[in-house]
């Protein structure tokens, strides 16, 4: 009787130990994803202020850099790894699909992060139109994906779960909006909570969090907006807001989709058979169009929209044309690259123009600051993820119901005009069928 008791006390010790070994992997895979993804923000930031430094120097340089370098990436990506390719969040939506058995490691793995970090650095060196939050996804559910080999053998966390983690914690680094992070996991990348999700999400989160803030400090992306007193007569604003952002965040969607589904037979005869060659052509129209427009059509637009967001800009009205047109060429020459920012950044060129149209320039940074949400919310059919990744980064929290009210009028609009974009492009990623039937079924 006394051995079995003590076997038993020695049996839950060793339960215990596993358990506290396998949150301590957990723990540190999260705080690991946070510090990943500020380098990342870093590399990508000092890489788009090298080329504006090379492009203010030389002119010219970016019609050749720009399509070696695209030639390069995508001739790399699809001889050696096609996950590292495009946005990031179609392959991690994908790979939450699959079931334990089945293999992942051709969408999410610590090779495809690293890769991806490089190539989306590479390409903003030279010049293209794309963000690093949708690649940090892909990367934050790669790390923590990928820690699963060192959990003890008796701890076990549903692999699901840790994608899902690395994902919401992936885009709450990039932002530092850790509630825009939980609510992006439940809008785009399952569209479903699961009660057990709750804990290493979060934990993830949090961690991955507290690791951006002690090395960047508690920002706000885009700085404190001052927008003043809003009154109704934000209301027509939200409206044509959002019935505008939704419209054109929908055909934005729509031609990545046509474009990637079915296009007329000349040009998808010339894609098919000479990709590189494509990839050049797209590349030397994004570096025409940042010529014409003195670099506003390359990089992140960061920059420019905390400028606008300041007051400190006046913004030409063809920015948000030629950062539409850049980061659409960007998007389908194929190379790694994300569209938030980007998304981000012609919404705020798009909500100045409307308050020129409109003679409320008293208004022209709230109507930024709508069109951000809108925009998004029009791209990405995601409005609650949207409006509240707008609120953090801007610290905007007397806007809220404005935002949300854009956010849900856009999308409703974009639907109109096109299918989830993210949805449709993770079909593409699903090599098994009865993951891509999930991902459909997951559709609105």
């Amino acid at each position: 009787m006394l051995n079995t008791l003590r076997d038993m006390v020695s049996s839950i010790k060793m339960t215990d130990l596993h358990a506290w070994i396998g949150r301590l992997m957990v723990w540190s895979a999260a705080a690991i994803t946070g510090l990943v993804i500020v380098l990342f923000a870093r590399a990508t930031e000092h890489a788009i202020a090298l080329f504006y430094v090379t492009q203010y120097a030389i002119w010219w340089l970016p019609i050749i850099v720009m399509p070696a370098v695209g030639i390069l990436i995508v001739w790399a990506t699809r001889t050696w790894l096609s996950g590292a390719a495009g946005s990031g969040i179609p392959q991690t939506i994908a790979a939450l699909q699959y079931e334990e058995h089945q293999s992942i490691s051709h969408l999410v793995s610590i090779k495809i992060a690293l890769t991806k970090m490089v190539f989306v650095t590479l390409g903003l060196a030279a010049g293209f139109s794309a963000g690093r939050e949708g690649p940090s996804v892909q990367v934050g559910a790669s790390i923590m994906h990928g820690f699963r080999k060192y959990f003890p053998a008796h701890f076990y966390v549903d692999p699901k779960h840790l994608i899902l983690a690395g994902g919401a914690a992936g885009i709450s680094a990039a932002f530092n909006t850790p509630l825009a992070g939980i609510v992006f996991a439940i809008e785009e990348l399952s569209r479903k909570f699961e009660q057990k999700t709750n804990g290493v999400m979060i934990t993830a989160i949090v961690l991955s969090g507290l690791v951006s803030i002690s090395l960047q400090g508690n920002y706000t992306y885009f700085g404190n907006l001052n927008v003043g007193t809003i009154h109704t007569e934000i209301m027509i604003p939200v409206l044509v807001c959002g019935l505008v952002c939704g419209l054109f965040g929908g055909m934005f969607s729509r031609t990545i989709i046509e474009f990637t589904e079915r296009l007329p037979d000349r040009i998808t005869v010339f894609r098919t058979r000479h990709p590189l060659y494509w990839t050049g052509l797209c590349a030397l129209l994004v570096a025409g169009l940042g010529i014409v427009s003195h670099g506003a059509a390359n990089g992140s637009g960061y920059t420019l929209t905390k400028a606008m967001l300041n007051g400190s800009i006046n913004e030409t009205w063809y920015y948000p044309i030629v950062k539409y047109l850049s980061t659409l060429l960007t998007y389908l020459s194929g190379i790694p690259g994300g569209i938030f920012a980007p998304a981000l950044s012609i919404g705020a060129g798009i909500g100045y123009d409307l308050s020129t149209i409109l003679h409320t320039p008293g208004l022209a940074i709230a109507f930024s600051a709508l069109c951000m949400a809108g925009f998004l919310a029009g791209v990405t059919q995601a409005p609650i993820t949207s409006f509240i990744i707008v609120m953090e980064m801007i610290d905007g929290h007397e806007m809220v119901i404005s935002l949300m009210a854009v956010s849900l009028i856009a999308t409703v609009t974009s639907r109109i005009f096109s299918r989830p974009l993210y949805a449709i492009l993770a079909t593409q990623y699903a090599n098994h069928p009865e993951a891509h039937k999930k991902i459909a079924q997951a559709s609105p």
